[in-house]
């Protein structure tokens, strides 16, 4: 399974979440530019391991490096990017997305009593799991052991994943009080509410013709504001964070339609055929056909 992000860089889950929300993933590196996931939130909780090479992950605005052999959690709603570092061949970086609601129901006692305090931690963007720490190494080995569960789905899988992960969530309940704390500070919680506004404008009328005093006005900011919220978060402009999402839907719509150049690049708010299919060659590293043929 890959990962696919609608046009906020909000993830997008394919499981049913009224029946076992999770969804596990193992292949979403070698699908991308440069081995990268690019920032992205969604409301569920995230497992990350590196398995054989070094990653580099962004949560919020802070940088982390992951060793092979260690494992993230990474908290509800936290903007994040990862990126492989070292390495010839991309790690396979399996990875669990899942609801809360899959610990225990919303209304119940144990979600109330564990869950939430997780959940609604806002110094706890998310924990480090490393290879040295007894207890933490333990949840590296139930998550190898759901990572494992989780891709051959055999008899009664839902049941030894759900168990697992109920051991996980003890164990980060039991050490809460250990965790080292990362209090955002107002500036950067202000930032990042701008960035979500600035980006849902962007999924609404990104197939338009818009301007960055457009995307700017999203969020009640000036024009050098949205230049300077973006730069600090993705390392480039709003504009070409806007390019970017073009190309993205236009890349889903390459693997999942038959639809031909020209209408996908007005779909996606291109001026025209040429000047889509240069903007993704620059992207992507070949011509859209060719990107649709390799994917088939």
């Amino acid at each position: 399974m890959s990962l696919v992000l609608d046009h906020q860089l909000r993830e997008q889950m394919e499981h049913d979440t009224m029946t076992f929300p999770i969804s596990y993933f193992d292949d979403e590196l070698p699908m991308l530019p440069n081995r990268v996931v690019p920032l992205h939130w969604h409301p569920e909780f995230e497992f990350v391991t590196a398995v054989c090479n070094a990653l580099s992950f962004q949560i919020g605005m802070e940088h982390i490096a992951l060793q092979a052999g260690e494992s993230i959690f990474i908290n509800s709603n936290m903007l994040h990017g990862i990126q492989q570092k070292s390495g010839d061949t991309c790690d396979p970086m399996p990875n669990i997305v899942f609801s809360a609601s899959l610990i225990s129901p919303e209304s119940s006692l144990v979600y109330q009593k564990y869950i939430l305090p997780i959940l609604r931690c806002d110094e706890l963007p998310y924990v480090i799991f490393r290879c040295t720490d007894d207890w933490q190494n333990e949840v590296n080995c139930l998550l190898s052991n759901v990572y494992e569960r989780a891709k051959r789905q055999n008899t009664c899988y839902e049941m030894s994943v759900q168990r697992d992960l109920n051991r996980i969530f003890e164990l980060l309940f039991l050490n809460f009080s250990k965790l080292p704390r990362r209090p955002m500070t107002r500036l950067q919680l202000t930032m990042q509410i701008r960035i979500q506004q600035m980006q849902t404008y962007i999924s609404s009328h990104f197939a338009e013709q818009i301007s960055l005093n457009d995307i700017a006005a999203s969020a009640s900011i000036s024009r050098s504001e949205a230049n300077r919220c973006f730069n600090s978060y993705f390392g480039i402009s709003p504009i070409e964070a806007l390019l970017r999402h073009r190309l993205c839907a236009a890349q889903k719509l390459l693997l999942e339609t038959t639809l031909p150049l020209r209408e996908i690049s007005r779909l996606c708010g291109f001026n025209s055929e040429s000047y889509f299919s240069r903007c993704f060659r620059r992207m992507y590293d070949c011509s859209p056909g060719s990107f649709r043929s390799m994917r088939k």
